[in-house]
């Protein structure tokens, strides 16, 4: 299979769980309560839609250095990268339980965010079995130095780690949890972008 059909599939995937986050942020409409009312209400939507849309962003700008520096692609790289998308559309069903629950609190609210952590724990440890199978496979044009591995698999950790954290903390605090979340996209937003010549650079979003 061709890296361009790949990528194709993949950016048509992304584009359109990032598009189908913003169905949820629709209010009630006149009848309901003031405006104002409706929008302070609505407040978990608007903070889930926007963690979950950098997220999905950051996973695609990462994606998108990684097959631009891969030499070839093989059958198994292209199921890893299935699996990578499976998390990534299920993003928007998460991010839309999560904030018709969070607004009640209590037990479903803690569960709601367990659910809604890992899946994002699920997408980025896809992206990492990716990236490492294509590492493995000196399908990627990276030093051999195992100082620069490490650094490259410390980036990974840090994501994946958060995310798991955060499932265990979403049982006693459902907003610190989320609060996780919204601190590891900002980290990897601020991260340096790679270039393709930079895969080793790459984090895990």
């Amino acid at each position: 299979m061709g890296r361009g059909r790949i990528e194709a599939f993949s950016d048509g995937v992304f584009a359109v769980a990032i598009t189908v986050l913003a169905l949820n942020l629709a209010v009630a409409g006149p009848g309901h309560g003031s405006l104002a009312r409706q929008l302070t209400d609505h407040w978990p939507s608007f903070v889930a839609f926007a963690i979950s849309f950098f997220t999905i962003g950051i996973i695609w700008v990462n994606h998108h250095a990684l097959f631009a520096t891969l030499k070839a692609i093989d059958r198994p790289l292209v199921f890893w990268n299935l699996l990578l998308l499976f998390f990534v559309v299920s993003i928007p069903f998460a991010t839309a339980t999560m904030a018709s629950y969070l607004r009640g609190g209590g037990p479903d609210a803690g569960l709601a965010m367990a659910v809604y952590e890992a899946v994002f724990a699920g997408m980025s440890l896809a992206f990492g079995v990716v990236f490492f199978y294509a590492l493995s496979r000196h399908l990627l044009p990276v030093s051999d130095d195992p100082a620069e591995r490490r650094t490259v698999t410390v980036r990974f950790l840090i994501g994946n780690a958060a995310y798991l954290i955060a499932i265990g903390v979403a049982f006693v605090s459902a907003g610190a949890a989320l609060a996780i979340s919204g601190l590891v996209a900002v980290y990897y937003i601020f991260e340096r972008t790679p270039t393709p010549a930079e895969a080793e650079e790459l984090g895990p979003g």
